[in-house]
């Protein structure tokens, strides 16, 4: 009797509050925003062409036509753009979007996991509004990374779809582990260390158990660290073998940090997605990757932020003399692998230079050898298809996601414009109209 009192009046308190199952059931109903955006040019960057005079359509967050001229239906919310350029949303297959430097040893001394999760909400900003509305973001410690995707996607923070990789995989004394002071200082946290077939392939699941979307794995020596060599293999074929194949089992790519030519060519024969810098990559390597279809991701404007910035935030002077070996042979061979038909994705190291200049990168993939057009494919279509996202981002296309950016200019003729990016939307949303009325 009592218990049949209890549910009774709990019935009755439920009864007198939202009925939070109707309301869901009556959102279900309201049909999804409805939007256009008019400019006078559109970059059909899968065909390689300009559009003129397009409309987009949109619905909730995706596209649903795209043309010239097209009518648009009553009640629609109309975005006009007037004499911009449109363009997919832009995409940069390699950043560290949880900080960037300000000094080199305060940096490691100073601040803790804590200071870079408080201040990464600045950063994805900062690339959003610049344009990039996806990363792939290539090492971050303590799981940041995947909490700021995970805040970006909940609608919580505001910044660009996020492929996070979590940890950098690296050997023992290499470019991922803290080199050049005393063996008796030691840090706390979750360590990216591993040695050996088994200790990598535990790491892998270890981070795609704690939400890793795609692998870093640290091929070579580095340059922004005070091991001995700038591009020496760090791992053996088989340990990257083991890396690439544990991966795989779990449904993720890998992506290779390697600057020097036989760690790019074990890589390669491991089966990795993506060589990141390949700064000496030789004939060979490029004819592997051109065979295997590796895509190569170079990051060829960092060179001049490095030179003019890293002496006066504190950086060592080996580190600055790394750099000078480095930077001109990578524009280099990024040259030749474009002669030879490597295909190319957009990644910048962002995070190395300030986040937010991530498309002063175009000018120089231009000035070493692409074409606007291929640049501007390499940041859009290219980068969806490394990411695996090439059915939903990185074109202007029914089904996609609505993100869209513009441009005061033509792009093509001054590929430089896309630095001074004046419209953004993400998804459907509006996070920067500077164009439209």
């Amino acid at each position: 009797m009592k218990k049949t009192r209890l549910l009774a009046a709990l019935a009755l308190s439920l009864a007198s509050l939202p009925a939070p199952f109707a309301q869901e059931k009556e959102a279900a109903k309201t049909p999804p925003k409805r939007a256009a955006v008019r400019a006078a040019r559109l970059v059909d960057v899968r065909a390689g062409k300009v559009v003129r005079n397009p409309v987009v359509l949109i619905e909730g967050d995706r596209v649903t036509a795209v043309g010239p001229n097209l009518t648009v239906p009553a009640g629609v919310d109309v975005i006009d753009l007037g004499g911009a350029t449109l363009l997919p949303g832009l995409i940069d297959c390699h950043t560290h979007i949880t900080g960037q430097p300000a000094n080199y040893y305060e940096d490691i001394f100073r601040r803790s996991p804590i200071d870079y999760a408080v201040t990464a909400h600045v950063y994805a900003r900062r690339t959003l509004e610049a344009g990039f509305t996806a990363i792939r973001d290539l090492g971050s410690g303590e799981f940041i990374d995947v909490a700021l995707r995970n805040a970006v996607n909940a609608g919580t923070v505001v910044g660009p779809r996020i492929q996070a990789a979590t940890l950098a995989i690296g050997a023992t004394g290499g470019h991922a582990d803290l080199s050049g002071f005393s063996p008796y200082l030691k840090f706390g946290g979750f360590s990216g260390i591993a040695d050996g077939e088994a200790e990598i392939r535990k790491l892998v699941r270890f981070e795609v158990k704690n939400g890793a979307d795609v692998i870093k794995l640290i091929a070579t020596a580095g340059v922004l660290s005070e091991e001995e060599s700038v591009g020496a293999p760090q791992y053996t074929q088989e340990e990257m073998n083991a890396a690439v194949d544990e991966a795989r089992m779990w449904g993720r790519r890998v992506a290779a940090h390697a600057h020097g030519a036989e760690g790019i060519k074990r890589a390669v024969r491991a089966g990795v997605a993506s060589v990141e810098h390949g700064s000496f990559l030789d004939e060979e390597g490029i004819r592997m990757m051109k065979e295997r279809g590796t895509y190569l991701v170079a990051d060829v404007y960092n060179d001049d932020y490095i030179l003019a910035e890293f002496t006066r935030l504190g950086y060592p002077p080996k580190i600055i003399e790394k750099e000078r070996l480095v930077g001109r042979t990578q524009r280099e061979n990024f040259q030749k692998a474009v002669r030879a038909g490597v295909k190319v994705a957009y990644g910048t190291d962002a995070g190395v230079y300030p986040h937010g200049w991530n498309a002063k990168q175009f000018a120089h993939m231009v000035r070493w050898g692409m074409t606007p057009m291929q640049a501007i494919q390499a940041a859009t279509v290219n980068a969806a298809d490394l990411l695996g996202w090439g059915d939903r981002v990185g074109a202007v296309e029914p089904g996609r996601f609505a993100d869209l950016i513009a441009v005061s200019g033509d792009p093509l003729a001054d590929v430089t414009v896309l630095e001074r990016v004046g419209f953004v939307m993400k998804g459907g949303e509006v996070f920067r109209n500077e164009l439209g009325r």
